[in-house]
């Protein structure tokens, strides 16, 4: 893997969104002008917005807060967080190392090479903007105790925005986080185990903190970051209460399954007593959401007859 050594000390001393001369920077790295160029290049690679002045140097559009391991485990109630600056993906890194993991361990990052959303579409991930996050599970009931699980960390990752001051945060069904109807948040849960075995589970969530812009050749739907609502959340505190509440919840998920969370769903149910259009394959199934039943299946109501659904995906039907 390529050795990202200079290129992160350039963000460390350039996330004061203060101006610094190519002159100083080549002083303190021990390098040429030219060859700070040519790393600030990897710095814009990364998506994060450089200016270059002419006299003055090269600036942040905004001063940066870093992932600080350190701060992050002051705050944990147990096992540090492995903080990883530049990844392919957070939850590639942790199923290439599940024979060594426990329940709980879970790793973040500033920046996604290959970051990955559901259906195996790709995840915009540029450096610093947002929150990359995954945890190791292992449910030792097997995959089929699972069932519902994306919505139980919908809820986690919902409660632990309130309580930051996010107020009007939402869950969609199956697994995102909406903010004023739009995607603020998203979860990929990648599971693997035989019937009669234990689950070993890697839980991805990805949280639009303050991206810039988007991509649109990756990013197809309505997006909303925090800051953009005019909510600054600090990104270590936030790392450290996902982390304690998951760790918390998946326990409780593990005692109790689904059932004591079900009302909790319903809270935040972004799309509850509106009507949606329910996507599977090539079907569209229109009616008016009813929220979740024990198993995490949608309840879809149509004519006056409510049915529950396992697949697909929901979005709100245009109002005529």
């Amino acid at each position: 893997m390529k050795d990202n050594t200079v290129p992160l000390a350039l963000v460390g001393i350039l996330a004061d969104g203060e101006f610094h001369s190519g002159e100083h920077l080549g002083e303190t790295l021990g390098m040429s002008r030219a060859a700070i160029n040519k790393h600030i290049q990897t710095l814009k690679d990364w998506g994060l917005d450089v200016f270059t002045v002419t006299g003055k140097g090269y600036s942040l559009s905004a001063p940066l807060q870093l992932l600080d391991e350190e701060s992050i485990a002051r705050q944990l109630d147990q096992n540090p967080v492995a903080v990883i600056p530049v990844i392919d993906s957070t939850n590639q890194y942790l199923l290439d190392r599940m024979d060594s993991l426990q329940s709980g361990d879970a790793c973040v990052a500033e920046y996604q090479q290959a970051g990955r959303g559901r259906r195996g579409r790709q995840w915009f991930s540029p450096f610093g903007a947002n929150l990359y996050f995954s945890m190791y599970w292992r449910l030792e009931q097997g995959p089929a105790a699972a069932m519902g699980l994306s919505l139980v960390i919908g809820i986690v990752m919902a409660e632990v925005l309130k309580q930051l001051g996010a107020d009007e945060v939402k869950v969609k069904w199956p697994n995102d986080i909406y903010l004023h109807d739009r995607k603020l948040a998203g979860i990929l849960v990648e599971l693997s185990g035989k019937t009669g075995d234990a689950a070993q589970i890697v839980i991805g969530a990805g949280i639009n903190l303050a991206m810039r812009s988007a991509d649109t050749t990756v990013v197809n739907q309505g997006w909303v970051t925090l800051q953009e609502a005019g909510i600054n959340i600090d990104r270590n505190v936030l790392t450290a209460m996902l982390v304690n509440k998951m760790r918390h919840t998946l326990l409780e998920f593990e005692r109790e399954g689904l059932a004591p969370f079900v009302q909790r769903w319903s809270v935040l149910d972004n799309y509850l007593n509106r009507p949606v259009k329910l996507l599977i394959g090539d079907r569209e199934v229109l009616g008016i959401a009813r929220g979740i039943d024990q198993q995490g299946a949608l309840l879809l109501e149509q004519d006056g007859v409510t049915k529950a659904w396992v697949g697909g995906e929901i979005s709100l039907r245009p109002q005529q």
